[in-house]
């Protein structure tokens, strides 16, 4: 990790700035595969999935047969961690209801607002290095709470075809309504164009690699909406001597082992700390399955010492990260003032790790910067919000002649008109 000690605030756009990769083959590439699955529809993915998964598939779809034998080999303690986490998940975004209020603007002008369901969605589940089973769970539990009719989930088979049985326990537990053995460019491109196998959806989510995030961002321009752009995983800890050196390592190294583009970033007020989170870094990476992948990230990755809590709250706004690990005394005060973070955990045992899982929270989350802009997923990712309003006699006369004047002013004839009839036929 690189060491920057007390960086002027004109270094700092440089510092939070995340690495560029020359995309340029890749989106054409994606673009290529997105057209020939929108034409060929089955045959394309089927034909994709050989090349790029290794796999020669019959039917696309999970059977019912396939489910049940998932439920069989998963553990007993694994099915009841998934429970456990739906549980919390499901509780934490039925919280998030919306409740609809009429308003009186003026009188006989009454406007409310409805909440309604996308109808169809579709996410996208990973499946190479590491399969995400949690992530199905925080997106298809929102998406049934706020009642979307058809859960669409694509997600890679393995080389013989079968998917995660994880994966399939924890859709069946969240409610998913069909499951298809497809991954990369060509499960985003079937679900945005629909295929004779998979329906079209209205909304994608999910995370990817780089060609699925390009994917998402090239249907999202003209057929389909996406949850959010995405770029590599991120966690920012922020640290001073009272932190944990032990834990600090940890959660550092727990994102790092995402993948060889993620990013970590340590920024702490204290000399002795770096020091002590250096050494904790090396001693539990040895101890890492994963440790080439986290050894590439701990490359991208940096720890910066500033002058004071102040300034650590203030860079890390700058960064604006995924994730925001406060471990200070005064974590609560610092949480004031965090304006820039997709999702923040508190003291020091609120690891990154917990968010993920189980405590209830979301994990899908803006990343590269964007969570000075999105929201990680929630409740409302998967509604709209209708507007409605109802006019009487007297709202007419209540608002009728500004409508008049400002339609004019605009110069939008048949805008005043269609007040105008209405203010006659009152007299």
């Amino acid at each position: 990790m690189t060491i920057i000690k007390y960086p002027a605030r004109e270094e700092w756009a440089a510092i939070v700035e995340r690495p560029h990769l020359d995309v340029t083959e890749l989106n054409q590439t994606v673009a290529n595969v997105l057209a020939d699955v929108k034409a060929r529809g089955d045959e394309a993915v089927k034909g994709y999935e050989l090349k790029f998964d290794h796999i020669d598939l019959d039917t696309l779809a999970v059977s019912s047969e396939e489910m049940d034998e998932a439920e069989q080999l998963v553990s007993a303690e694994l099915r009841q961690a998934i429970g456990l986490a739906h549980e919390n998940i499901k509780k934490f975004h039925e919280s998030q209801r919306f409740r609809s209020k009429k308003v009186e603007t003026q009188p006989g002008v009454v406007c409310w607002q409805k909440s309604v369901p996308i109808e169809k969605v579709g996410l996208y589940i990973p499946g190479g290095t590491a399969p995400l089973f949690s992530t199905v769970l925080m997106l298809a539990t929102p998406a049934k709470i706020a009642g979307c009719n058809e859960i669409v989930l694509c997600t890679p088979p393995d080389r013989q075809g079968h998917v995660n049985p994880a994966i399939l326990v924890a859709a069946r537990v969240a409610g998913v309504s069909r499951i298809y053995k497809i991954g990369g460019v060509q499960a985003i491109g079937a679900m945005a164009y629909g295929t004779e196998s998979v329906p079209k959806v209205y909304k994608i989510f999910g995370p990817g690699n780089q060609y699925v995030m390009a994917a998402k961002q090239q249907v999202s321009l003209h057929d389909v909406a996406i949850d959010m752009p995405a770029g590599p995983s991120e966690v920012c800890v922020i640290a001073d001597e009272t932190a944990n050196p032990v834990f600090v390592a940890a959660d550092l190294l727990s994102q790092a082992e995402h993948g060889i583009d993620s990013q970590v970033v340590l920024i702490t007020t204290s000399h002795k700390l770096i020091n002590d989170v250096q050494q904790e870094v090396e001693r539990q990476l040895k101890q890492l399955p994963r440790k080439e992948i986290a050894l590439h990230a701990l490359e991208n990755s940096r720890i910066i010492l500033v002058n004071d809590k102040k300034e650590a709250i203030d860079l890390s706004n700058a960064y604006a990260p995924e994730h925001l690990i406060i471990q200070t005394e005064d974590y609560e005060q610092l949480a004031d003032h965090v304006i820039n973070a997709g999702s923040v955990f508190l003291g020091s045992y609120a690891c990154e790790s917990a968010g993920d899982y189980a405590s209830g929270t979301n994990h899908t989350l803006p990343t590269h910067g964007y969570a000075t802009t999105y929201s990680g997923v929630n409740l409302d990712s998967y509604c709209r919000k209708v507007t409605f309003q109802h006019l009487t006699e007297d709202g007419i006369r209540a608002i009728g002649p500004a409508v008049e004047l400002m339609a004019e002013a605009e110069q939008l004839d048949a805008h005043k008109n269609a007040m105008t009839v209405r203010i006659k036929s009152l007299k």
